[in-house]
């Protein structure tokens, strides 16, 4: 059986698959030159690293996945090169937080769907990943993984990129790998992701639907804005309504709820969630387009989990309505919304609440668990005048 080790950079494989690469045979696959080097049994470690050493780059913003089918063909190609038929196929995690490692882990499991794929860890300051098995090194080994980092990546020990500068917690002293089946691997892949296509690649992203701790979160939610009718009235603008999670609870409640919804994906997995529904509204608004000519004045905006990604909350202020409430974890609310709302001349703070505290949580059917922060809840009120 040989060992196929697939990384993005030629470092890579030092950090995190030493033990597999070390001795016996073995090729190394590097995604971003497009190339296989082959390691023959009778190869000895220092020639492997000077191998490997030889492919170390520049920190480059460029360097991505070539695709399942490319990965596939140069692993078929290491195979070949190294003299045998049966492989073993190690590389990165699809829930890596550098993206582009994550991609490539993804993608050598789609593209290598016949062979043996197994996952490593690595570095993954997010979530705590449940492992099948680890490869402790032993002195000798950890002695070679840091000389190499020393001798051949001095220049990531210092780069600007998160994507490529090499830290402790990214030289691990034990290597963890694990095996993820199909629907894993995709969940762990979204699970990362930011609100693009690659996070709404399956459904329910973030276990909405399955997990007990956003159950609570979005049952007291809705408890929470239901709470304030008498104030708002049951017209309501949920913005970033996603799948329709908190939707279903507001108008189950009898609320009027017009649910935006920029990405599409997310959207028409709302809008087929709703159908029939003649209380919903769903649209492709994002908060700039609400803030626009021609929106019809509403009880209250609900900012529902949604202010993590740079939105200028400015715009709340030519929001049509006099009540937005706003859900946030504490210590993304204390950094960011509470000090504008300390400065703003337009909005007063209504209500302060504790939606959820803090709980961790299994994801991904118990791949990986990590901590939900909590979510705490203001109600804005718009000034006189």
């Amino acid at each position: 059986m040989i060992d196929i080790v697939v990384v993005l950079r030629a470092e890579d494989a030092v950090l995190d698959f030493l033990s597999v690469l070390a001795d016996g045979e073995a090729a190394l696959v590097l995604a971003d030159h497009g190339r296989t080097l082959a390691f023959p049994a009778g190869r000895s470690r220092a020639e492997r690293l000077a191998d490997i050493a030889r492919h170390v780059r520049p920190a480059d913003d460029g360097a991505g996945s070539p695709g399942p089918a490319s990965l596939a063909e140069l692993v078929r190609e290491a195979v070949l090169a190294v003299g045998g038929d049966q492989a073993v196929v190690w590389t990165h995690s699809p829930a890596d937080n550098r993206r582009s490692r994550g991609r490539v882990g993804r993608d050598t499991a789609i593209g290598c769907a016949d062979h043996d794929v197994r996952h490593a860890v690595g570095y993954s300051p997010f979530l705590q990943v449940v492992s099948d098995f680890d490869r402790s090194l032993d002195r000798e080994l950890i002695a070679t993984k840091l000389g190499f980092v020393n001798r051949e990546c001095e220049h990531l020990l210092t780069a600007e990129s998160a994507e490529y500068v090499v830290q402790t917690p990214r030289i691990p002293a034990t290597e963890r790998f694990f095996h993820a089946d199909a629907d894993e691997r995709e969940r762990l892949f979204a699970l990362l992701a930011s609100l693009d296509d690659e996070a709404a690649s399956i459904p329910d992203p973030w276990e909405f639907g399955s997990s007990a701790y956003e159950k609570d979160r979005l049952d007291a939610t809705a408890a929470w804005v239901l709470g304030h009718r008498a104030e708002t009235g049951d017209s309501l603008v949920e913005v970033g309504a996603c799948e329709g999670a908190l939707t279903h609870r507001l108008v189950a409640a009898g609320g009027a709820v017009h649910a935006t919804e920029p990405n599409p994906l997310f959207r028409t997995r709302l809008t087929e969630a709703v159908r029939g529904t003649g209380s919903v509204r769903v649209s492709a608004d994002d908060l700039a387009d609400l803030t626009g000519e021609g929106h019809p004045r509403a009880g209250a905006h609900l900012l529902i989990e949604m202010l993590y990604y740079g939105q200028e909350l400015a715009l709340l202020d030519r929001l049509p309505t006099d009540h937005v409430f706003v859900a946030l974890e504490p210590d993304a609310m204390d950094a960011r919304v509470r000090p504008w709302l300390s400065a703003s001349a337009t909005w007063q703070e209504v209500e302060s609440v504790r939606l959820v505290p803090p709980r961790v949580e299994t994801v991904c059917a118990g791949r990986a668990y990590l901590i939900k922060r909590g979510s705490d809840g203001l109600l804005l009120r718009r000034t006189a005048g």
